[in-house]
């Protein structure tokens, strides 16, 4: 539902922690790939393999019933999810579960915070685009572009005040009947969130989970000689050319959660020029400021979200956002393949001595 850019590179899990003589708790990895349309891979540390299956099943069974809540294309028997609420836009309001009113609200307030970049409001205009994109998938070669007077007209019914939500008796109505919601740019990361709380509730203390382009950290690596935990930042160029996965370099932090958007993923071609499904509110085409945008922060849900806005927006109004608010740093891949970096990001990364030992 969502762009998948930034690749963890998994063997940096297993093999970039794997220090210690003895480690407390031995350490386990699988993988899924039928919930949010992307591949979600799961490290944990538990005392035997019994125990990674509970927390693998229990980690899978919640995704599965968050994708179906969030989902805007398929419906599912007794549940009234996001694409309930879209197809009776103009018509009623409709009870949902808490998780759809916490994510609307989170992404209302963020909007809010964030001078009103991401909008998941914007269903009418992606979901033109998303129309485009799967005829490219089924015949390359009849590739177009939306005409950008639809696009503009459907930009008339982008406005998140016509979202209502009535937290009292649990139920979403949008007020304008040719609107609908659309959560990609946040609910991989909201969800990841939800699993990872409810998950360390269970009793798993140390892990990471990675959902796409969103990687949420649980815990420190439990060898005594690490204390963080390493992500890699993959060369898009190496990405979207098909070719061997090529680390720019890495990031290392103990706890919280790294999320990247780019253009390198979900995207099709026309003319030979890519056109990516990050869609800049203004223009109404894919955004061009940026290759990559790449966000450290505590939530998975604050990263997802902040990823997209930062790669929305030219460099200087990114970077001055970054500023005005706490808590998450920022690294950016230019279209010329230069980067920049907060100085709280430049601390993480390894090309600046940053390192996974408690040595370092």
């Amino acid at each position: 539902m969502k762009k998948i850019i930034l690749i963890m590179m998994f063997s940096l899990f297993i093999a970039g922690c794997s220090g210690a003589e003895q480690p407390v708790k031995h350490k386990y990895a699988d993988s899924f790939f039928d919930t949010f349309d992307t591949l979600v891979r799961v490290v944990a540390y538990a005392d035997n393999e019994e125990e990674f299956d509970r927390y693998l099943d229990q980690i899978h069974d919640r995704y599965m019933e968050l994708h179906r809540l969030y989902d805007i294309y398929l419906n599912y028997e007794g549940v009234s999810n996001l694409k309930t609420v879209n197809d009776n836009a103009g018509i009623k309001p409709v009870e949902v579960a808490p998780e759809i009113i916490d994510l609307i609200l989170f992404s209302k307030e963020m909007h809010t915070r964030t001078g009103g970049i991401t909008n998941i409001a914007m269903g009418s205009v992606l979901k033109i685009w998303h129309h485009y994109r799967s005829e490219a998938n089924y015949d390359p070669a009849g590739a177009r572009v939306p005409p950008l007077e639809d696009l503009i007209e459907a930009s008339r019914y982008t406005d998140l005040d016509q979202v209502i939500v009535d937290t009292e008796k649990n139920t979403v109505f949008l007020a304008d009947s040719r609107m609908s919601i659309d959560v990609g740019a946040v609910a991989k990361g909201f969800a990841t969130e939800i699993v990872v709380e409810e998950i360390e509730a269970a009793g798993l203390t140390a892990g990471v989970i990675s959902a796409g382009g969103n990687v949420r950290l649980i815990g420190t690596p439990p060898e005594e000689e690490r204390d963080r935990w390493g992500i890699g930042v993959q060369d898009p160029d190496a990405s979207i050319f098909g070719g061997e996965e090529k680390l720019l370099d890495v990031i290392y932090l103990a706890g919280g959660s790294v999320d990247t958007s780019g253009d390198y993923q979900r995207y099709y071609v026309v003319g030979g020029k890519a056109y990516h499904h990050l869609i800049d509110p203004g223009t109404l085409m894919p955004a061009e400021h940026f290759r990559v945008v790449t966000v450290a922060a505590d939530s998975a849900a604050v990263a997802d979200y902040m990823s997209t806005t930062l790669f929305l927006v030219p460099f200087e109004q990114s970077y001055a956002l970054v500023e005005s608010l706490d808590n998450f740093e920022a690294l950016w891949i230019l279209p010329d393949g230069k980067m920049k970096k907060t100085d709280g990001m430049r601390e993480m990364l390894k090309s600046s001595g940053a390192g996974g030992s408690n040595a370092d």
